[in-house]
């Protein structure tokens, strides 16, 4: 009954594709509920099945590393904010179950390069910078680049933006 429960508590209501920053997203039973329910039915679910999907910000806070939800929400709102500014960056709220969406970076794809799949920003909890970048690519998807947190990722994306 757990896997079930987590399965209502991850899930998005219809419609919510739409969504032109992480905030709209943040809709479902795990983003509304106390965190300590949603920390204890995440690990409940965890300890009947494995891992679960969930976004990033659970991960880490379940590990320890991340303090809390809203410090996990306020990585994602500060990344929108930074790439909301710069032309080409586009937020897809479309994820895997459970997983916050991701920004895409446009001209990469299909560009100069023809590359297929665009250079994409995602959050993770790999690593405590929060932020990994899959660089633009065709074929096999390259290991992601870890990134420094916002600092790091405002001084690279430059470099990021470059491949085109």
């Amino acid at each position: 009954m757990v896997e079930l429960e987590w399965a209502g508590a991850i899930e998005q209501p219809f419609g919510i594709t739409d969504a032109s920053r992480p905030a709209d997203l943040r809709v479902a039973w795990l983003h509304r509920a106390p965190e300590d329910e949603v920390l204890a039915l995440y690990r409940a679910a965890c300890a009947v099945s494995g891992p679960v999907p969930s976004p990033w910000w659970l991960r880490a806070v379940a590990a320890g590393t991340l303090a809390s939800r809203a410090d996990g929400f306020r990585v994602e709102d500060r990344i929108d904010r930074l790439l909301a500014t710069r032309p080409g960056w586009e937020y897809v709220p479309w994820a895997a179950d459970g997983e916050s969406g991701y920004w895409e970076f446009m001209p990469s794809e299909r560009g100069r390069q023809g590359h297929r799949i665009p250079t994409t920003i995602l959050n993770t909890d790999r690593h405590p910078g929060w932020i990994d970048v899959l660089p633009a690519h065709s074929g096999t998807t390259p290991a992601p680049i870890p990134v420094a947190g916002l600092a790091g990722l405002r001084a690279r994306l430059g470099e990021f933006e470059a491949v085109r």
